[in-house]
């Protein structure tokens, strides 16, 4: 792994900082309109990504799956391998056996989510784009909508929110807490959470790299101290094993994203039981 390049506007702020290192922080996930044209303000750079990480996963998976042979090539292989991680070792671990229904959807979460977050060590791109917190929030959006969907389903709008509210074997007492607890955590709690730890996670990982990487630079190029410049090595090592870990965190944070939507749609498959 190499370390994360400075991108133009990370200089541009090293530059206009003068004298001294001003760290970097929030201003540095905001990026302008790639475009002045009026009706394309709107696309910068992170939306960008968004569309061309959906555009990959639809190409990953339809190449894949379009002409599949007994024995599989290399990215044949690379798919099933992908699609196999999401239906046996999630879908049909946690859901149960109503799973495959629910495969493809969670097939592709898992893609997009994957994708955006190893954009985040990518070279020239180097940014990954759940850390702008609505993007994670779409689809823990899409997610919320599904277990809702399923669970009212199964048990009408009424039965679904009493099963949820009511839990039967609790003291009559407690539901008076209880029951408003569950209903928000299920109307709000869950999404809000979903999207959040993977926009938090993205985001604290992103800021270390860039840190390392402009620190090392500063520690380098700076004129004031001998000492800062035979240290900046060891910024610039800290920010490779960074993005070393960071590639595993980005893997993680996809898995449990997933996860955890699965664990949510079977909780509304058997919320009776």
């Amino acid at each position: 792994m190499t370390p994360t390049v400075l991108t133009v506007a990370h200089a541009a702020s090293v530059t206009a900082s003068g004298p001294g290192f001003v760290a970097p922080g929030p201003k540095d996930f905001v990026y302008p309109p790639l475009f002045d044209t009026a009706g394309l303000q709107w696309l910068n750079k992170p939306i960008l990504m968004f569309i061309i990480s959906m555009v990959l996963v639809f190409v990953f998976y339809y190449l894949g799956a379009r002409k599949r042979a007994l024995v599989p090539g290399r990215f044949q292989f690379a798919v099933e391998s992908v699609y196999d991680f999401v239906r046996n070792g999630i879908a049909k671990d946690v859901i149960g056996p109503e799973y495959a229904r629910f495969v493809p959807f969670l097939a592709t979460l898992f893609g997009a989510v994957l994708i955006n977050n190893i954009f985040g060590i990518f070279p020239l791109v180097q940014f990954p784009t759940f850390a702008r917190v609505g993007f994670p929030f779409v689809l823990a959006f899409f997610s919320w909508v599904t277990f809702l969907y399923v669970g009212i389903k199964r048990a009408g709008f009424v039965g679904y929110f009493k099963g949820v509210a009511f839990p039967p074997g609790i003291p009559f007492v407690v539901y008076f807490i209880l029951a408003p607890v569950e209903i928000l955590q299920v109307l709000f709690i869950r999404p809000f959470t979903l999207g959040l730890r993977l926009a938090a996670n993205m985001f604290a990982g992103h800021l270390l790299l860039v840190l390392f990487t402009l620190g090392g630079a500063y520690m380098l190029t700076n004129d004031d101290s001998l000492l800062l410049t035979l240290l900046s090595p060891i910024s610039f090592l800290a920010a490779i094993l960074l993005t070393s870990f960071e590639a595993l965190i980005e893997v993680l944070q996809a898995y449990i994203f997933v996860l955890l939507t699965a664990l949510y749609i079977a909780e509304a498959l058997q919320e009776e039981h």
